[in-house]
C-alpha cells in the first residue's frame, strides 16, 4: 500500500468513526469539499501537511494520532 492509500483510508476509518460524511468533514474543517475528495479519489497525489492536519483539526486528533496506526508503520520506502 502507497502512502497515498493509507492517507485516503485513514480519512474515510475516521469519518466512518464518527458517523460523518466527506461533505460535512469538509465543512468542520473550512475546506472546499473538493479539496477532501481529492484526497480521497486520487486527484491529489501529494497533499499539503497542512491540509492533512486542518482534517485532524476537524476529528480532534493531533497529527501523530492520524499516522500512528499499523498502515502506517508498515509503509515501504518510496525512495528506491
Amino acid at each position: 500500500m502507497g502512502t497515498i492509500s493509507a492517507i485516503k483510508n485513514r480519512i474515510l476509518k475516521l469519518c466512518g468513526e464518527r458517523n460523518i460524511s466527506i461533505n460535512k468533514l469538509a465543512n468542520i474543517c473550512g475546506l472546499p469539499p473538493s479539496s477532501v475528495k481529492n484526497i480521497l479519489y486520487g486527484k491529489s497525489q501529494n497533499p499539503k501537511i497542512l491540509t492533512i492536519k486542518i482534517i485532524c483539526d476537524g476529528f480532534g486528533i493531533t497529527l501523530g494520532e492520524f499516522f500512528s496506526t499499523k498502515e502506517f508503520d508498515e509503509l515501504e520506502q518510496e525512495i528506491k
